[in-house]
């Protein structure tokens, strides 16, 4: 005997349900009721349709009814919404445009009934320029909103998925956007650190952002709608899209018997099934369980309502199916980048009473040599015995997978050594030889295994300064560039050469950029008697930690006083009192772009993507002395440094910079034009009105014959060339061995020549390092790390510098103590004494010894 069985509602659980079950029974009597004109559609895509990345409509309906009934015979009856269920009778009564109301039997009944959008109950919320999207019809009246001219400005309330990805499209769509969260940061499933990284790319894009904001009513103004905020603020705009979270559609089930969670959701045990029997219940209106702890849940997410809807047809079709929970695996694109989350948060484990420990990475999406490379911020929480509970990622490019293979790990009650040990697809356009993925493991098994104690950003405020000391490990400069307030440098390549500076009584926190130099620094440290412990995710993570939006003088110039009247009188004065502007200025600059009436026209390329720096720089050089005046010249770089470096590049060579965003996948792009000699000259003299008549010049003594330090005044001198600089470096005593030729030459020396000749290294290629040499491992080691981040050798420097007419210049005083020979040094140096140097150093603006 066929069974006839009932579905309420259709979209992904609903009809994935029906699918699955007419596949399974050919015989069944199948119906499903819609309330809408649209039983399947990828509600998912609605936003982009907005932005135009959907370009037709049509493509959003994943199956119409038509489709439904020929190929499934499924009786599909829309605009039929189910208003309440008898389950001692078997019967739902339905309310149906073309039928009335009517009842209908079931054997049994498959509930999807989904979520809407909550409204809240505040003045003015039933204004007509508000919208919610939850559905086809919804997004229609927002697209006919936006194209036909009627939205120039838009507010969006809510940073949840929704709301973020109606931001971002409506910004695509060309309408200046403001986003409203009522917490502190946006997407409540990221920890705060990794919303942030999300949050400053909306604002880099332009989307003004406003957190910890609570919305207190609606009204009309002169403009369209206003939005009421604390303080007697007033933002106005041409439309508000309310995307403050979603609610169960579970009403019609009060009075059914069916038992209800705390917040309305259908209570089910695995096998879908309700307290009612014969009743099953998929997708958005469900409470589930969790899959790492085995509470309650509710995530609504495409991917369990379908899994959901293929359980519940087995189940009725006779297999012995169920759902294992769900981990709330999701993704996001937010303009550029990506955000992806899997398992728990930092949050709802501390929510849970739940001991964890976390790490943070900052791995590259691939091989940092292959063109394009960008970086990934990898976050990992797991049980001190090193289970592993949830992950999350963002970054511009491969961050999905990564969480993905964590996701797997998860399901598996995998460790952290599981993802230390997973083996995983590798080529340079593609990863790296160590995943981002087996990198974190690697981190979190130091941590497990007691290698390593951590601490996080947020821990910073227990530290007591009076028993611990916060130690800055990186380079002076990079403590000079930035650090953590009341922190000491010591940079960690001097560290076992100092440790009389630490007080061994005292707990050592270190810290340096991403964590990786830290790391190296507490071993030495534990290995010496101190209590260390290291900053995950260093300095990048505690930075990123610290951003907050920019406020805002309004939206479309939009913010109003009391009387609801906008002007510039308002914005001026806000001006003169510290103006919310210029913050907004500082963290997101308008990216320099072309006039739309000055079409852009672009005569060379140049491709520097995968180079290091100063390597884009003296690729543009090069580029730029072998075009024309007037001509223009496009180049893209993936060295994040770039994007400040050839605006001072640009100032400093008399160059007009017509161009520079960032581009998708963390490429810079910028379009430089070539002046005329007499304009260039004439702009130098402009700038630098007591600067000599000559070109500026730099000049640099090379005393050390450390690999190190002659690669820092290679990197230099091409740097200076590059920015069109006269650059003399004049090498004396053991800087002479930079510039030897590693061939050895015939030639006649005295005694102590030859002791020298014996004593002194042959080449730049076998110079040793300054510190930890160990015997010519480290050189090896330093090459080694050079040439995996695409940083040039040190010979290949040298020959840049001479390509650039860098003058290498040889002190012949030095030789002749020395026993060196001319025919010993490279062909392009040249001899010269202290008096030529001192003569060039009389014409540069700044000199260097090295």
């Amino acid at each position: 005997m066929s069974k006839k069985v009932l579905i309420v509602g259709g979209v992904a659980g609903g009809a994935s349900a029906a699918a699955r079950l007419r596949r399974l029974d050919e015989h069944a009597e199948i119906i499903m009721f819609e309330k809408g004109p649209y039983i399947s559609f990828a509600n998912c895509g609605l936003p982009y349709y907005i932005g135009g990345s959907i370009a037709e409509r049509e493509r959003l309906l994943v199956q119409t009814p038509q489709g439904m009934n020929d190929r499934f015979r499924i009786d599909v009856r829309t605009h039929s919404e189910v208003i309440s269920v008898d389950p001692h009778q078997r019967t739902v009564q339905v309310r149906s445009a073309e039928r009335g109301l009517y009842e209908e039997s079931y054997d049994e009944l498959i509930l999807s009934p989904g979520a809407r959008p909550v409204v809240p109950d505040l003045p003015g919320s039933d204004h007509p320029l508000i919208y919610t999207v939850r559905n086809i019809p919804d997004i229609d009246r927002i697209k006919e909103k936006v194209t036909a001219g009627g939205g120039r400005s838009a507010i969006v309330i809510g940073g949840g998925f929704i709301g973020v990805e109606m931001a971002e499209n409506l910004k695509e769509a060309g309408l200046n956007v403001t986003l409203i969260e009522g917490n502190a940061q946006l997407l409540a499933p990221f920890d705060p650190e990794l919303a942030a990284t999300l949050a400053q790319e909306m604002q880099h894009k332009g989307v003004n952002l406003l957190f910890s904001q609570r919305v207190q009513g609606f009204r009309s103004t002169d403009r369209g709608i206003g939005v009421e905020l604390g303080g007697e603020r007033l933002l106005t705009a041409d439309l508000v899209i309310l995307a403050i979270g979603v609610t169960p559609d579970t009403a019609f089930l009060q009075s059914s018997g069916i038992q209800l969670g705390a917040r309305g959701h259908i209570a089910v045990n695995e096998a879908l099934e309700t307290n009612l029997p014969h009743v099953y219940a998929v997708g958005d209106a469900i409470e589930v369980r969790d899959y790492v702890h085995g509470g309650k849940a509710a995530i609504p997410l495409a991917g369990p309502a379908n899994k959901q809807g293929r359980i519940v047809a087995d189940r009725i079709a006779g297999l012995d199916s169920v759902y294992k929970g769900t981990m709330g695996t999701s993704v996001i694109k937010i303009f550029d980048m990506t955000g992806a989350s899997t398992g728990s948060s930092e949050k709802t484990l501390k929510r849970l009473g739940i001991d964890y420990r976390s790490i943070i990475v900052h791995p590259s999406s691939h091989a940092s040599y292959y063109p394009g490379a960008s970086a990934i911020v990898l976050k990992l929480l797991f049980t001190p015995e090193g289970k592993v509970l949830g992950a999350q990622a963002v970054g511009c490019e491969g961050v999905e997978k990564r969480i993905d293979d964590i996701a797997v790990t998860i399901h598996f009650g995998g460790h952290v050594s599981d993802l230390a040990e997973l083996e995983l697809s590798y080529a340079p356009p593609f990863s790296s030889a160590k995943d981002p993925v087996n990198m974190v493991g690697y981190a979190a098994e130091n941590i497990v295994a007691g290698r390593v104690q951590s601490f996080t950003y947020d821990q910073l405020d227990a530290r007591i300064p009076e028993n611990s000391v916060l130690l800055d490990v990186r380079s002076d400069l990079e403590h000079r560039g930035g650090h953590i307030p009341g922190s000491i440098s010591i940079p960690v390549d001097e560290l076992r050469g100092r440790l009389n500076e630490l007080d061994p009584a005292k707990e050592i926190w270190v810290y340096c950029q991403v964590g990786f130099r830290g790391y190296t620094a507490s071993q030495i440290l534990r290995q010496h008697g101190y209590d260390v412990r290291n900053l995950s995710g260093g300095y990048k993570t505690y930075r990123q930690a610290q951003f907050a939006p920019a406020d805002f003088a309004g939206v479309d110039s939009g913010e109003t006083n009391d009387e609801g009247q906008s002007g510039d009188e308002g914005q001026s004065e806000k001006a003169n009192d510290n103006s919310p502007l210029a913050p907004l200025q500082e963290t997101a600059p308008t990216p320099l772009v072309p006039a739309a009436n000055q079409p852009l026209t672009v005569d060379h390329e140049l491709d520097a993507r995968g180079l290091s720096c100063p390597g884009p720089l003296m690729q543009v050089k090069k580029s730029m002395d072998k075009i024309e005046h007037g001509q223009t010249l496009r180049v893209q770089a993936s060295d994040p440094g770039f994007y400040e470096d050839i605006k001072a590049w640009a100032k400093m060579n008399g160059s007009d910079l017509l161009k520079l965003e960032r581009l998708s996948g963390g490429a810079i792009e910028a379009v430089l034009s070539k002046k005329a000699a007499e304009q260039r000259s004439s702009l130098s003299s402009a700038v630098t009105p007591t600067a000599a008549a000559e070109d500026p010049a730099s000049t640099m003594v090379v005393f050390s014959g450390d690999l190190d330090k002659a690669i820092a005044s290679f990197i230099i001198a091409n740097g200076a060339a590059a920015s069109g600089r006269k650059v003399t470096m004049f090498f004396t005593f053991w800087g002479l061995n930079v510039i030897r030729k590693p061939e050895r030459q015939s030639v006649v020396k005295s005694k102590m020549g030859r002791m020298f000749d014996l004593m002194l290294p042959r080449s730049s290629r076998k110079l040793g390092l300054s510190r930890m040499n160990m015997m010519g491992m480290g050189a090896k080691m330093i090459r080694g790390l050079m040439k995996s981040n695409n940083v040039d050798s040190l010979e290949s420097l040298i020959q840049s510098a001479a390509d650039q007419g860098v003058e290498l210049v040889a002190c012949q005083m030095s030789m002749d103590l020395m026993g060196i020979q001319r025919e010993e040094l490279m062909d392009a140096v040249k001899i010269g004494g202290v008096g030529y140097y001192l003569g060039q150093a009389s014409q540069a603006n700044h000199n260097l010894f090295v």
